[in-house]
């Protein structure tokens, strides 16, 4: 059976209940294939946080469906079922705070920073800028997920300073200071770089499809890298 059937069989059997009994069906059903449950928690994430954003934001754009569908390629028969979750997330009374504490509480494993739910973050990066900017009921939507994600003031404008289409602070992006010699910014740089490699995301769960936003990742750190090197050379 493959990744998505599992997913949608899962969707399939809490159909009638709210968002956060999916998140319950995610940790009952593959209980005992961690690798499967980290994936599906992972979809659901994104499906059902990017509905909750949409909301927030109040316009569903174009764009921001082929973002999506960027990200998960499913097969045209799943649309309806697929959709089925979006909407189920939109109108869950309980809100997107409830569903991010639930999907933070799924990474037993982790300790602040996850990096699985800074790929979650990424990702809803990613459908928010696609109508070329990102608004600030988007940004603020986010930042409210990095709180709950618990991920560090520091961290989220890392992630943030990577999505920003011009002017973004190479420093930042990299999480290092103009203060920091070269050195140690091209260690920093190299760390990022292995941390955040695609064949790493494979082995914490992101579906293969996610590739287009390690793509744009480890671009925005090579640019970053490649600004502060020229800028260094250049003083």
């Amino acid at each position: 059976m493959s990744f998505w059937e599992k997913l949608l069989n899962a969707i399939g059997n809490t159909a009638g209940n709210a968002l956060s009994a999916v998140v319950e069906a995610i940790r009952t059903v593959f209980e005992g294939d961690p690798e499967t449950r980290r994936k599906v928690a992972f979809s659901v994430a994104i499906i059902a946080l990017s509905a909750k954003m949409a909301k927030a934001d109040g316009i569903v754009s174009e764009k921001e469906v082929e973002a999506f569908r960027e990200i998960f390629e499913f097969p045209e028969d799943q649309a309806k079922n697929v959709a089925r979750l979006y909407n189920l997330a939109r109108q869950d009374v309980a809100g997107y705070e409830a569903y991010a504490e639930r999907l933070s509480a799924l990474c037993v494993t982790c300790a602040a920073n996850c990096t699985v739910l800074e790929d979650v973050l990424d990702g809803l990066f990613h459908i928010a800028k696609a109508d070329g900017l990102i608004h600030e009921k988007e940004l603020n939507f986010l930042r409210h997920i990095g709180e709950i994600f618990e991920m560090s003031e520091t961290r989220f404008e890392q992630i943030a300073a990577r999505h920003v289409s011009s002017g973004g602070d190479p420093y930042k992006v990299l999480g290092v200071s103009p203060s920091d010699d070269f050195p140690t910014i091209r260690r920093r740089y190299h760390g990022l770089v292995s941390e955040h490699h695609p064949d790493r995301l494979i082995s914490r769960g992101v579906p293969k499809e996610f590739h287009v936003i390690a793509n744009e990742r480890m671009a925005a750190l090579n640019a970053a890298y490649a600004a502060i090197e020229k800028e260094r050379r250049a003083a």
